[in-house]
């Protein structure tokens, strides 16, 4: 069985949200099987930054990336959650 990186930009839902404290919240409702990697911020604008989060995830996973997106999506500090880059490892 094969293993996927996938690379994500986390959007949070306000400027005031702490970004650590977002990873380590991500980290912790990720769904069985899928590894957190690294992440970094990156500015968007007006002082706003996103979270560039890298994961593995086992490349036969019901849905692709549709779970990870999904666990993600409902922590209440977060407003958009994108897939920037999906490779097979």
């Amino acid at each position: 069985m094969g293993k996927v990186y996938v690379l994500l930009k986390v959007y949070p839902s306000s400027v005031d949200v702490d970004l650590d404290s977002l990873a380590n919240e991500i980290k912790n409702s990720l769904p069985h099987g899928i590894t957190f990697g690294s992440y970094s911020k990156e500015p968007v604008a007006f002082g706003l930054y996103v979270l560039k989060i890298a994961v593995v995830m086992p490349e036969d996973t019901q849905g692709g990336t549709t779970i990870l997106e999904d666990a993600i999506s409902k922590i209440s500090s977060v407003s958009q959650v994108e897939v920037e880059y999906v490779s097979r490892i």
